[in-house]
């Protein structure tokens, strides 16, 4: 039996799922210095959604640690990626909820000894 929890359900699964796959690859490209994962394999996108109104997207991501070095920096490239990958202007929230090791990707943990 795994340990790891799947990745939440984002908000735009519902309302753009063409967008998952592009969302997908351009968060894959932004890498946490520190850990040498990207944010992806370590699960700290928590939300994605977009504002048809507004025609807007906004994230929500957490870090590994709550006073995490590189957090302004990961959370621009992450608005960043998004924002090329919807193509609508994005905003970004850094998220208060903790991150955990279970939120990592299926085997990634491995490599850490966690899983």
């Amino acid at each position: 039996m795994s340990s790891v929890r799947p990745r939440p359900t984002w908000q735009v699964e519902e309302s753009h799922p063409e967008m998952i796959a592009l969302l997908d690859e351009a968060f894959r490209q932004v890498m946490d210095p520190e850990i040498g994962l990207n944010i992806m394999e370590l699960g700290l996108v928590r939300d994605v959604s977009i504002n048809a109104e507004e025609d807007s997207a906004h994230v929500v991501m957490i870090m590994t640690t709550p006073f995490c070095p590189y957090a302004p920096a990961l959370l621009e490239s992450t608005r960043s990626k998004a924002e090329s990958a919807v193509e609508k202007p994005t905003t970004i929230e850094m998220g208060m909820e903790y991150w955990d090791p279970s939120y990592m990707e299926e085997g990634v943990g491995a490599d850490w000894g966690l899983f």
